[in-house]
């Protein structure tokens, strides 16, 4: 339950990390260093505009700065995203909150470990396979179906909506699934873009922190004792033995 304290303590240390009010403009398109060092100091005043390794100049792949500003901000944003369900993730199966139903077929039960890394192991190998295949859907459906790609002047971090002509059915979308937001005003949506990309930045540091500190025990001094000790790899997927992606006799 130590965990769960350490989540309660950040919820109320969140306003830190939102945003004050800011001028009506769009965030959707932030593709040179001026639209940057803007973005930056609505985001924290404070430490605004930091790139200290010139990312924002690299041309990625013989790509424009426009481009590359582009792929750096939607994956700064798609990781902020992953990091925010990692670390109530991490929370929850350190705590052993499993599903009340059985996981397989068989009726084999969750497994209920005290290391959140360890739950990758206890799962069986079709698990595994079927969650890797749905990140890879995915990202797929990303790539393929936005309306206007994020390095050509497209929004980063848009995902595309799920619709019937290529899911029979259709899906509920996985940012406000029930159209709740559309009747927000546009300085509402502005602050909580900024913000998603403020709690992503936190989460990121959070679930490296947990991480760091399964594995070496004492280098994050303010989660000693906090978190248990896995003897996995967490950093060498498809890596042999108890890699985080170890899927024994496919990789």
């Amino acid at each position: 339950m130590k965990l769960l304290a350490i989540f309660a303590t950040l919820l109320l240390s969140a306003s830190a990390f939102t945003t004050s009010p800011v001028a009506k403009r769009s965030t959707t398109l932030h593709e040179t260093k001026a639209d940057l060092r803007t973005l930056a100091n609505d985001l924290n005043p404070v430490v605004k505009y930091y790139d200290p390794w010139g990312l924002s100049e690299a041309n990625l792949w013989g790509s424009t700065e426009e481009q590359t500003i582009g792929w750096l901000r939607h994956a700064e944003i798609k990781h902020g995203r992953v990091a925010m369900f990692a670390f109530i993730g991490f929370i929850v199966h350190a705590n052993q909150i499993t599903w009340p139903w059985p996981m397989t077929n068989a009726g084999d039960p969750f497994p209920k470990v005290d290391s959140a890394p360890a739950a990758w192991d206890a799962i069986p190998e079709a698990a595994k396979i079927q969650i890797m295949l749905f990140v890879g859907f995915l990202e797929f459906w990303s790539e393929a179906n936005m309306d206007k790609h994020y390095m050509r002047g497209g929004k980063p971090g848009d995902f595309p909506d799920f619709n019937n002509k290529y899911i029979p059915g259709g899906a509920l979308n996985l940012y406000d699934p029930f159209g709740w937001s559309k009747s927000l005003p546009a300085e509402s949506k502005e602050k909580r873009l900024l913000a998603e990309i403020n709690n992503g930045r936190l989460a990121m540091i959070g679930i490296m922190g947990f991480c760091a500190e399964s594995e070496l025990e004492g280098s994050v001094p303010a989660l000693k004792g906090l978190v248990k000790h896995y003897d996995g790899e967490v950093m060498a997927p498809l890596a042999a033995g108890k890699g985080l992606l170890h899927i024994d006799g496919l990789f």
